[in-house]
């Protein structure tokens, strides 16, 4: 997985240069919901600088089917659909920019109000590193980093949020913050959010992870990997990680931790895609989650 902090912060500002570079960016849910959920991770864009790549090894994988939001025109986004829904999309970085790379998920949480929210990163020892910006059809989004250099991108969807349901197979299932300090980490996002901080006993660890209108959110945990820096960690929802991961090196990624059992059911592996995007799979029933 990357730990550049700075091609983290060229790739999550590169979503708010889209306008600019003429990219259309639809709606996160296929039809408007009118429900606004402050706290959820709402959407998750790949920033990729080898588009035919990952359109390859997700589509293998995980089942992904992938279209323009504008049939007939060579457009830079792409969207990520599973079975029939759109669940997530996909930027050709090259045409934002070609001096870098900004291979990259983002995590994109949605909030009430992006200006206020912004402000509140700002007077709270985080950074903003582009001011609330519109996106057509998708609404108002910004980018910023937490006291503690973890990066997301805040949204308020024009149409509403995806309501809340079970994590399809092949589907973005959770979303974790790996951080030096969670204590420091979940003051700073509950003072963004009304966030309610919950604790479980996962094998006689504390596993701490925020929760809004009765609905865990994001898992907070310290830094399991050495030399990463605070970053927001993105997993799918798979039957089998062992035979995902098996697949993974002849459709060009790489496997950093082969799938092994996972403490509250299941197994667990974190791999990356051909062009260096990493994310964690993850087998998952209902009576598993936190």
């Amino acid at each position: 997985m990357r730990t550049l902090r700075t091609l983290f912060i060229v790739a999550l500002a590169g979503l708010a240069a889209c306008t600019a570079a003429n990219i259309t960016l639809p709606p996160v849910t296929d039809q408007p919901t009118g429900a606004h959920i402050p706290g959820k991770v709402i959407w998750h864009d790949l920033l990729t600088d080898d588009v035919e790549s990952a359109r390859h090894f997700y589509g293998e994988l995980f089942g992904w089917k992938f279209e323009s939001p504008t049939p007939g025109q060579n457009s830079a986004y792409t969207l990520i659909t599973l079975n029939g829904s759109r669940i997530g999309g996909m930027i050709d970085a090259t045409k934002i920019r070609a001096d870098v790379d900004l291979t990259q998920w983002v995590s994109i949480l949605s909030v009430d109000d992006v200006d206020a929210a912004t402000e509140l990163v700002r007077t709270s020892g985080g950074t903003v590193f582009t001011e609330p910006t519109d996106l057509t059809d998708r609404g108002r989004i910004s980018v910023v980093a937490d006291s503690q250099g973890a990066l997301v991108a805040l949204l308020r969807t024009e149409g509403g949020d995806p309501t809340d349901q079970e994590p399809q197979i092949g589907g973005f299932l959770w979303d974790e913050l790996w951080t030096d300090d969670p204590n420091q980490s979940i003051e700073f996002f509950s003072e963004l959010v009304d966030y309610e901080d919950n604790t479980v006993a996962i094998e006689g660890e504390d596993y701490r992870y925020l929760s809004s209108a009765g609905q865990p959110r994001v898992g907070i945990r310290k830094n399991p990997l050495p030399g990463l820096t605070p970053t927001w960690v993105t997993f799918i929802r798979v039957e089998d990680p062992a035979a995902i991961t098996a697949r993974v090196e002849e459709l060009g990624g790489k496997v950093f931790v082969e799938a092994q059992t996972n403490p509250i059911g299941g197994q667990v592996a974190i791999i990356a895609d051909p062009a260096g995007a990493g994310l964690v799979i993850q087998s998952w029933t209902p009576r598993e989650r936190t």
